[in-house]
């Protein structure tokens, strides 16, 4: 099988992974510990039941989303899932009501207890989208403030002292609203002064409870203390442009991301942010990694009605949250460039080819002859500039004459004028296909560098060698000429069954 994305630019990293089609559509919302490790594997093995092999049939195309750890990407397709109901995802009806935790307060024991809806006297927190966290969370509570999950008992009861259950019920309702750094605190003042008492089995039940609330803020970094929809936007510089990636929360919850590319000049970013709410919702918190005006805000209150915060935080959870955006916009942008400069190297071109043209000619018993030209900007795949031909002037199965056509059309037709030339041209095929291209190239006086890939042995041909080159499979560059190579044949065994 055959994906239009490199894998080898997947990320290893825990995240999320989603499977889309040719119209953009998405399949299948997977999570994983290791990306690129769980996405290679749907490509690889070869006994996948029914479903499998439909779905794998299906995807031209892989997003990812990373996440700190493979908890938080539980949440995240828990999220995922809800949001675009995937048709290769199990459709669990029943698991798209969210869950509170309801503390019965006016009970002589207050006891936890998860419910679906908020009904009778109580107090209600969440509601938790993700049951794996609203678990953990309970599980803390149970094991360190040893808080009931039931109505106790008479017999419970007497095993409990009242005023130090009282204490624990006031820390936990603390907890669930939030306060976990301030429980902490107060946690790590009593242990510090019963260690200095020589208490030390007091200290050692502080010490546990600091360490499970440490551990439960690690994996909640993902959702904001207030269940607020919030937007995190953060960009890299590079070689004068700006690489913007917003990431959507929504109760708290990360449910997707937007990427921009924009030319880089003075006050593009506060332009940018103007230019995106004028059509998208404004959320109530905005985290930027830059002060804007503070007319800014104003203007975005008196839009949405209400109070927006917008915030360049410098330290806490809302930076670590900046801080995994600029890590997905390394990941979303910049894999690739590897392969291609790795891909430069060793074709020992003067010029890294980060916009990359392959050609493939397609044909069935010798009619209804196609051509597909696919592009390739920094390793990543550029749909835009896709372009599909109909062979025009060739009869019968001539696929030398049929890519002298295509080339003359792209670079000497009305395309070589509404499109930049690229770095690199690729032709599907061996020294025949290739000295087709050069013939046209040359006859335009086009100075383009140009090769060819051969699918047996994944030889690579350069013009007017006679030798090929072959590289290590391993090479980031060659892997990265057969994902473009593949797309080049996919796209046109799929346009050729359109005009069947």
């Amino acid at each position: 099988m055959k994906t239009m994305k490199d894998l080898s630019t997947i990320p290893i990293d825990p995240g999320c992974y989603l499977f889309k089609d040719l119209s953009g559509k998405i399949l299948y919302v997977g999570k994983a510990k290791n990306l690129k490790k769980r996405v290679s594997s749907y490509f690889q093995k070869k006994d996948h039941d029914p479903k499998t092999q439909m779905l794998i049939s299906r995807i031209t195309d892989i997003d990812f989303i990373i996440t700190p750890s493979e908890v938080e990407a539980l949440i995240l397709e828990n999220n995922l899932i809800k949001k675009h109901y995937p048709p290769y995802n199990i459709d669990l009806k029943d698991a798209r009501r969210y869950a509170y935790l309801k503390l019965h307060s006016n009970e002589e024991y207050p006891f936890l207890e998860t419910v679906r809806k908020r009904q009778g006297v109580g107090e209600y927190y969440g509601p938790f989208v993700s049951g794996t966290i609203r678990k953990y969370i309970v599980d803390i509570l149970r094991r360190n403030f040893h808080i009931f999950l039931k109505k106790p008992s008479p017999q419970a009861k007497k095993n409990r002292d009242k005023e130090e259950y009282q204490q624990n019920v006031a820390r936990v309702r603390r907890i669930l609203q939030g306060q976990v750094d301030d429980v902490v605190r107060e946690l790590t003042k009593e242990m510090d002064l019963s260690a200095k008492r020589e208490l030390y089995e007091h200290a050692l039940i502080r010490r546990n409870q600091i360490q499970a609330l440490e551990s439960l803020k690690e994996k909640q970094i993902m959702e904001l203390k207030k269940q607020v929809d919030a937007h995190i936007i953060n960009y890299v510089l590079h070689e004068g442009k700006f690489y913007i990636l917003l990431f959507q929360m929504r109760k708290g919850i990360l449910e997707g991301k937007q990427r921009f590319v924009l030319p880089s000049r003075e006050g593009v970013f506060e332009e940018f942010l103007r230019q995106l709410y004028t059509t998208t919702e404004i959320p109530k918190l905005i985290i930027v990694p830059e002060k804007v005006d503070a007319v800014f805000e104003q203007y975005l209150e008196r839009i949405k009605g209400e109070k927006v915060d917008v915030i360049f935080p410098s330290k806490g959870e809302k930076k670590k949250l900046l801080d995994l955006v600029e890590k997905n916009i390394h990941a979303t942008f910049f894999s690739g460039l590897e392969s291609v400069l790795d891909l430069g190297k060793h074709l020992g071109l003067t010029k890294a080819p980060r916009h990359i043209e392959c050609f493939d000619i397609s044909h069935l018993s010798g009619t209804n002859t196609v051509a597909s030209m696919v592009t390739f900007i920094d390793g990543k795949p550029e749909k835009t500039k896709y372009r599909k031909f109909k062979i025009q002037t060739v009869e019968g199965i001539d696929d030398y004459k049929s890519m002298e056509e295509v080339i003359l059309r792209r670079y000497t037709k009305s395309l070589s004028e509404s499109m930049e030339f690229p770095d690199l041209i690729v032709i599907d095929g061996g020294k025949g296909q290739l000295s087709s291209a050069v013939h046209i190239l040359e006859k335009a006086q086009l100075k383009i560098p140009v090769i060819g890939l051969a699918k047996r042995l994944e030889e690579i041909f350069l013009p007017n060698q006679s030798d090929s080159i072959l590289l290590p499979k391993t090479t980031k560059g060659l892997l990265l000429l057969r994902s473009i190579r593949d797309e080049a044949h996919r796209f046109a065994i799929t346009y050729q069954k359109v005009t069947e």
